[in-house]
């Protein structure tokens, strides 16, 4: 018997053929989107790529890149901003992001008014956000100083003029901002716990308290886990409030390394040295979502 040709292949495929065929499209798509621009990024760290000299003619200069990287205190400076500002807003906006979903959870006869405020605060682009709390925090306007001046304390605090201030300036609009998205993920969660639960907790005498513990954290961790990968990778990648707030001052003080790789690439047009920043950054967002995914696995 003769073997069925293309034609009679592709009319009737088999099951396996039918699956490459059906997902060849979004691989594709994938790769155009995904792939390549990570390997180009990763090709032109590879590279002294300047555009400032108006050649812009590559030259190639392998780990040297890489190597001034690990002796630039800027990237230092601006790494350790980043992380600072991870670990000081993730556990936060997980804190403030749980209590809005129980509070959102509460069996109120009108939910509509409690959730939409939840979607104001995520809705909301954060360039926006970045200078509304920044008129929040203005040293001569600001509604911060108006209250502790009325309050009777020091009415010229400069917030986002000293390096402290302003970092806590900017973690503070990050929490408010990023906790909403994480009481949505969280709400979702709590809404598939059953009810029954609490009820047999509370036939055997169980406080609030310990079917908070008991119950509503180790039913809602998956929604936790899954809020923390989102939340701690966009973190990492932390731009548009710091940039609108401060513009990374005073001096560097609150430069992330988003903000460092705009600088070195956009204003001083150094291509090659913003890719080896970027694929550092990229480095890192990948070192974390795999302790986020190896925590999945053993669950």
């Amino acid at each position: 018997m003769a073997a069925p040709s293309l034609i009679e292949r592709l009319r009737d495929p088999s099951e396996k053929a039918l699956a490459v065929m059906l997902l060849a499209p979004a691989f594709a798509l994938l790769a155009l989107i995904v792939v390549y621009p990570i390997g180009k990024l990763i090709w032109n760290s590879f590279f002294d790529l300047r555009l400032s000299g108006g050649t812009g003619v590559a030259k190639f200069v392998g780990l040297l890149n890489y190597e001034d990287v690990l002796k630039d205190k800027d990237f230092w400076n601006a790494a350790k901003n980043t992380v600072l500002i991870t670990l000081i807003t993730v556990p936060g906006a997980l804190v403030l992001g749980l209590g809005l979903a129980m509070l959102a959870n509460l069996p109120f006869r009108r939910r509509w008014p409690v959730r939409l405020a939840l979607l104001l605060p995520w809705a909301l682009p954060l360039s926006f956000a970045g200078l509304i709390f920044a008129w929040f925090f203005h040293t001569e306007y600001g509604v911060v100083n108006d209250v502790v001046r009325r309050l009777g304390g020091a009415s010229q605090t400069m917030w986002l003029l000293t390096p402290n201030y302003a970092f806590a300036a900017i973690c503070l609009t990050i929490v408010w901002k990023t906790s909403s998205f994480m009481a949505l993920i969280l709400l979702a969660g709590l809404q598939m716990i059953p009810r029954s639960l609490y009820e047999a907790a509370e036939v055997d005498g169980a406080s609030k308290w310990q079917q908070f513990w008991q119950i509503t954290i180790p039913m809602l961790m998956p929604s936790i886990v899954v809020a923390l990968i989102f939340r701690t990778i966009t973190a990492l990648q932390t731009f548009d409030i710091p940039y609108t707030m401060t513009k990374g001052g005073p001096g560097n003080a609150t430069e992330t390394l988003a903000m460092l790789i705009h600088k070195t690439t956009i204003d001083y047009l150094d291509v090659g040295y913003g890719s080896t920043l970027a694929v550092c950054m990229f480095l890192l967002s990948m070192c974390v979502t795999a302790v986020y995914l190896r925590r999945i696995g053993k669950e």
